[in-house]
C-alpha cells in the first residue's frame, strides 16, 4: 500500500498588544510542549506595542511582524506571511498543552481541517471550572479564542480569514462560519488560559456580559453594537 510522505508544518500566529508580561511565558510553552519538529515558523503579530513585547518576542525565537492594531486584522497579517500548511492562532496568555502539534497534527490525518482545544483556567473557581468543562461541548456557543484555533491554511484563505469589522467577536464569528461549512474537531487534550480578566472584572459580572455579547450577536447586532457594548460593560 502506497503511505504518503508528506508532513505538514505549522505556522503559529500569536498578535499581540503591549504583552510584555506574558510573551515569553507563551513562548517557552511552545517550545517546552513540542513534540515534533515541525512547527515550521511562530509569528508574533504586533499592532503597536510600546513595551518591551517586540524584543521579548525576537529574543525567543519568535518572527516579529507589524500589523495595525485589531486582533481580527492581526490575525489575517500573520496568516498572510505563513508558509504552514496547518494555522495555529493562539492567545498570548493561553499556554498549549504537552505535545500539542502532535494533537493537532494527528487530528489533520483524520481529516479534520479545522478545530480547537478544550479549555482549562490557572484558577481553582468552580464557577470557572464549570464553564471550562463546557468547551468539551461541541457546539459554537461553547467557543472562544482562549481556546486556540487549528485550520489549514487553504481553508483559512478560501473563506477571506478573520472580518475585520469585528474589533471584538472576531473568533466567534469567524468559528461560526467554520460550523456551518466544515465539521469542527474538539481535541481533549486542554489549554490553559489565564483567568487574570475574571479577577479583575469579577467572574459572574464578566461571564454575564460575554453571554450577552453571545445573545446580541444571535439576534443580529452589528459588529460596531457589540463593540460600544464591550467597552462599556467590560473594557472600563
Amino acid at each position: 500500500m502506497f503511505m504518503s510522505s508528506f508532513q505538514p508544518t505549522i505556522s503559529i500566529i500569536i498578535p499581540v498588544l503591549n504583552e510584555a508580561n506574558y510573551i515569553k511565558k507563551v513562548l517557552l510553552a511552545i517550545s517546552k510542549n513540542a513534540g515534533s519538529n515541525r512547527i515550521g515558523e511562530i509569528l508574533v503579530v504586533d499592532g503597536g506595542s510600546s513595551d518591551e513585547t517586540i524584543s521579548i518576542a525576537r529574543d525567543y525565537g519568535a518572527t516579529v511582524i507589524n500589523s495595525k492594531k485589531g486582533r481580527a486584522a492581526q490575525m489575517n497579517v500573520g496568516a498572510e506571511n505563513a508558509t504552514g500548511e496547518i494555522l495555529y492562532f493562539l492567545h498570548v496568555d493561553s499556554l498549549p498543552p504537552k505535545h500539542f502539534d502532535l494533537a493537532i497534527f494527528h487530528a489533520f490525518e483524520e481529516g479534520n481541517e479545522v478545530g480547537c482545544f478544550q479549555l482549562r483556567f490557572n484558577s481553582d473557581s468552580n464557577f470557572l471550572r464549570f464553564f471550562a468543562w463546557c468547551t468539551k461541548i461541541n457546539h459554537q456557543i461553547c467557543r472562544g479564542g482562549d481556546q486556540s484555533l487549528f485550520i489549514t491554511n487553504k481553508l483559512f484563505h478560501e473563506n477571506n480569514g478573520f472580518n475585520e469589522n469585528y474589533i471584538i467577536y472576531e473568533d466567534n464569528e469567524f468559528i461560526g462560519r467554520m460550523y456551518k461549512l466544515k465539521p469542527f474537531k474538539i481535541i481533549p487534550e486542554k489549554i490553559t488560559t489565564s483567568a487574570r480578566r475574571y479577577e479583575e472584572r469579577g467572574m459572574v459580572n464578566l461571564q454575564w456580559h460575554f453571554g450577552m455579547i453571545h445573545l446580541k450577536h444571535f439576534l443580529g447586532a452589528k459588529p460596531q453594537e457589540l463593540h460600544q457594548y464591550y467597552l462599556k460593560h467590560i473594557a472600563v
